[in-house]
């Protein structure tokens, strides 16, 4: 008798949605009629107001308790409709003339030697990153993440590479603080694997450790072990610049959290290998540029906004790039210190630099949120 009862429920959604499709068909075609005009009298697609007298006409329509599901479901509405209609605009941004220019423009082969800066010291796992990207590359070691930034904004060298995400510790905040205030664009990206290795002195002995120096963001990834140990935990500013500081204190107390390679660098026995928590250790670099460059087979896109601080602003804006077809592969959130509950979000999208529905939101992306920055379309190297 259940399942009787359930066929007969399927029967009449089936029988729904065969005319809900029919409608919302109708509805997009009536729409695009719309978008026609607009175009043919030079008005904006969006009509805010006329929206929002919409959405409370259709609200009082339905009953009390589907009020709200309603809304959500005409806010989805109006988003299609205004993407199908923009599509007719056929307009081209500033935007997207650069990313256009820079498509037909940039050299069919990434550079295989070129002067790249690093955050750290020789070891570090920049380096790593570097030699992965480049056949040959001239490398300029920096102190900081923002000399990094710097070298590149001022034409001392022409890439940096700067990490952005481990695959357990999640985000550089470091990282992500700077990017908000320099100006550049990503032209590749990279993982590179991390093997931590506490590396101490020769002759030094695991239970005699006290001290235990590393990056933040390796302290963190190998912090089962460190608790295990008890030991005193300080701060540096690279793994590679650890391994240095070990084998220069005369200490057989003091160990780095370091690469394999920082050991053999800097002559230091390794006390524990694999050291991190996850052996599946991943992080994240991204290659930077003064100029706009697009190379064949760009398939990810990195965007920085800023949305309306109301209800509903994202979901809009996710609903764009679904409508579009478009997979949305991160999503990294930040406060904006001078903006009080407002953030700012980081998008990487998996779209091609060819595709239709990368044009189009390139086109419309301006019109989407507050403010709006396009940060590079690349590929990125597993």
């Amino acid at each position: 008798m259940e399942k009787k009862d359930l066929s007969v429920y399927r029967e009449k959604i089936d029988g729904i949605d065969k005319e809900l499709v029919r409608l919302f068909a109708e509805r997009m075609e009536v729409a695009r009629g719309i978008g026609e005009y607009k175009r043919e009298m030079g008005l904006p697609v969006l009509d805010a107001a006329r929206e929002r007298a919409k959405l409370a006409e259709v609200a009082d329509m339905a009953p009390e308790n589907m009020r709200d599901y309603t809304k959500v479901l005409y806010s989805l509405l109006f988003e299609l409709s205004r993407s199908h209609q923009q599509a007719l605009q056929n307009t081209e941004n500033d935007l997207f003339r650069d990313v256009k220019n820079a498509i037909e423009t940039t050299p069919q082969l990434f550079p295989e030697d070129a002067i790249v800066a690093c955050q750290g010291v020789e070891g570090a796992y920049s380096t790593t990153a570097a030699e992965k990207l480049f056949r040959t590359p001239r490398i300029m070691y920096c102190k900081t993440f923002e000399s990094v930034l710097n070298a590149v904004e001022t034409g001392l060298c022409r890439y940096g590479l700067l990490p952005v995400e481990n695959s357990t510790a999640g985000i550089v905040e470091g990282v992500y603080k700077l990017l908000e205030n320099h100006k550049f664009y990503i032209v590749r990206a990279v993982r590179v694997k991390v093997d931590h290795n506490l590396l101490a002195r020769k002759g030094a002995k695991l239970e005699n450790i006290k001290e235990v120096i590393s990056h933040e963001q390796a302290i963190g990834q190998c912090s089962a072990l460190l608790e295990s140990m008890g030991v005193k935990i300080t701060y540096c500013e690279n793994t590679a610049v650890a391994a240095r500081i070990v084998a220069e204190s005369g200490r057989d107390d003091l160990a780095a959290l370091s690469s394999a390679s920082c050991g053999a660098l800097y002559g230091l026995d390794n006390l524990k290998s694999a050291a991190q928590n996850v052996g599946n250790n991943y992080t994240r670099f991204i290659c930077i540029s003064r100029d706009l460059e697009i190379y064949p087979g760009s398939d990810r896109t990195t965007l920085m906004l800023e949305t309306e601080n109301r209800p509903g602003a994202l979901y809009k804006l996710l609903a764009r790039f679904y409508a579009r077809g478009i997979n949305l592969t991160s999503l990294v959130s930040r406060p904006i210190p001078e903006k009080e509950f407002t953030f700012r979000f980081y998008f990487d999208l998996d779209t091609s630099v060819y595709s239709d529905s990368f044009a189009q939101l390139m086109c419309e992306m301006d019109t989407l949120c507050m403010a709006f920055r396009y940060m590079g379309s690349y590929r990125e190297m597993i």
